[in-house]
């Protein structure tokens, strides 16, 4: 188990621009790690009411859970391990592990069993992750439903690093700023609506 306070600042990338990225930086293969995340709730979305995000992220030997609380600035992470198998069985039951204790022990202050907890959406991104003066880079390239789309996330050390600060350094690479929601919203938001293209079928 671990927790920690998660400052970051992100922003979408065309294809062209991400190329540009992965060139400026050489990233070659051996950088990219591919995970996927599934992302839980309840039927009301209980966890979006109180801002609050949970994963599995699933890598190939190994898998994670991990509940993000809001704070006053950025996110606690509190996160457990699981192995593969206990993944998979989340997603053969549908529905959350009680084997995930820390993050059971907050879910239950918001009356949340595991068993209440549904998949809701699903992300597999490719990302390399690296370190620069500002702090930690990732460049993702990320898949969900039909969509496949681009993204640059910085994580910073603290909350001295602002907004602002982000965009210079975008400026530096002559990339503009661009707004985005989080990849769970993006997951989630996909998964609906391909729902409601599902039904309009039926």
């Amino acid at each position: 188990m671990s927790k920690e306070l998660e400052i970051e600042f992100k922003s979408m990338l065309v294809q062209a621009e991400y190329e540009k990225m992965l060139r400026h930086y050489e990233i070659t293969t051996e950088h990219f790690v591919q995970q996927t995340n599934l992302y839980f709730d309840t039927a009301d979305f209980k966890l979006k009411q109180h801002g609050m995000g949970l994963r599995i992220r699933c890598f190939d030997t190994t898998a994670e859970a991990t509940l993000k609380i809001p704070q006053a600035v950025g996110l606690l992470e509190v996160t457990d391990s699981l192995t593969l198998a206990e993944a998979e069985q989340v997603l053969k039951k549908n529905h959350f592990t009680s084997k995930a204790t820390e993050i059971f022990t907050h879910l239950q202050m918001l009356n949340i069993l595991p068993i209440d907890l549904h998949l809701i959406g699903k992300l597999t991104t490719k990302r390399a992750e690296f370190m620069i003066p500002e702090g930690k880079l990732a460049l993702d390239e990320s898949w969900y439903t039909d969509h496949h789309d681009f993204e640059l996330e910085l994580e910073v050390p603290n909350a001295s690093f602002e907004l602002t600060d982000f965009k210079q350094l975008l400026s530096r690479f002559k990339l503009p700023y661009r707004k985005t929601q989080n990849k769970i919203v993006r997951a989630v938001t996909a998964q609906q609506e391909q729902n409601k293209r599902m039904e309009g079928l039926q």
